[in-house]
C-alpha cells in the first residue's frame, strides 16, 4: 500500500511541479518575501499530499523555543522531508545550500527565487565568507537561515561531520541558533522511493546565543543537543558514518 501511495504522490507532484516552476519564475520581479510566499505555497501542497495520499504527518515538540526575531537554524539532516516542512514550521527562511541544486528542471529554478546562499563546498574559507556576508545579508532583510551541519541526508542511526558553517555565520553576527531534531529519515529515507505512513517527531531546542563562544564551541553544543535528541525521539543506536 505505501507503494502505491509513493507513486500517486510523486505522479501528482509531477504533474504540479513544471507549470507551478514556471510561476514562480513569472514572480521575479517582486520582493524577495512575496518571491517566497509564492514559492512556499508549493511546498504547502506538496505537505498536504504527504499527509493525506501518504499517511505522512507530524508533530512539534518545543514549538514554544522559536524566537520572535529571525534565527539560524541547525538541523539534522535525514529526508528531503524536512525541506519542505520547515517552511511551514519556521518563519520565512534561505537555505544554506550546494550551487548544484539550482541546476535541476523546475525544482531548481524555483528554489533560485528564494533568495538561497548557494556555495561550492570545495571552496574553503571563502565560502564561509559567503555564508557570513549573505546570511547577514539575509538575516537583514528579516529571514532566517537555515543550515545543514551535516551538508547531507545521513541515514537515521549514523552521524555525519558537523561542519562550522552555520556556528561561523552565528558567532561572525551574533544572532541566536536555533538546534532542530528529528526522525524523518524513518518514514522517508534517503533517497527512499516510498514514503511510509506515521507521525514523524520534530524537536525544536532552546536558542543558543553565540555571544563570546568559539564557532567550535558553539558547533560542538549544537550536534551535542541534536545527537541526544535524535536519540531521544528515534531510539536508534547513533554510529560515526
Amino acid at each position: 500500500m505505501a507503494i502505491l501511495r509513493s507513486t500517486l504522490y510523486m505522479l501528482l507532484q509531477i504533474i504540479i511541479t513544471p507549470p507551478y516552476a514556471l510561476f514562480t519564475l513569472a514572480c521575479f520581479p517582486l520582493s524577495p518575501h512575496a518571491r517566497y510566499r509564492v514559492t512556499s505555497s508549493w511546498t504547502f501542497i506538496m505537505l498536504f499530499l504527504l499527509r493525506t495520499v501518504c499517511g505522512l504527518k507530524y508533530r512539534i515538540l518545543g514549538a514554544e523555543n522559536i524566537p520572535k526575531t529571525p534565527s539560524i537554524v541547525l538541523s539534522k539532516h535525514q529526508s528531503a522531508w524536512e525541506t519542505l516542512a520547515f517552511q511551514k514550521i519556521f518563519p520565512p527562511q534561505v537555505w544554506v545550500l550546494k550551487k548544484e541544486l539550482l541546476r535541476i528542471p523546475f525544482f531548481g529554478w524555483g528554489l533560485s527565487m528564494t533568495s538561497p546562499i548557494a556555495i561550492d563546498r570545495s571552496s574553503g574559507k571563502a565560502a564561509l565568507d559567503q555564508v557570513v556576508e549573505q546570511g547577514r545579508d539575509r538575516l537583514k532583510q528579516n529571514f532566517w537561515v537555515v543550515i545543514f551541519p551535516e551538508g547531507t541526508r545521513i541515514t537515521p542511526g549514523k552521524k555525519g561531520k558537523y561542519r562550522i558553517g552555520g556556528a561561523w555565520l552565528a558567532t561572525h553576527t551574533n544572532v541566536s541558533v536555533v538546534p532542530v531534531a528529528h526522525n524523518a529519515g524513518e518514514f522517508w529515507g534517503r533517497n527512499s522511493f516510498v514514503k511510509k505512513p506515521g507521525t514523524i517527531t520534530v524537536s525544536i531546542g532552546e536558542p543558543i546565543d553565540p555571544t563570546d563562544m568559539e564557532a567550535s564551541e558553539l558547533n560542538a553544543k549544537v550536534e551535542a543537543w541534536i545527537e541526544a535528541e535524535v536519540t531521544r525521539i528515534s531510539n536508534k543506536t547513533i554510529q560515526e558514518s
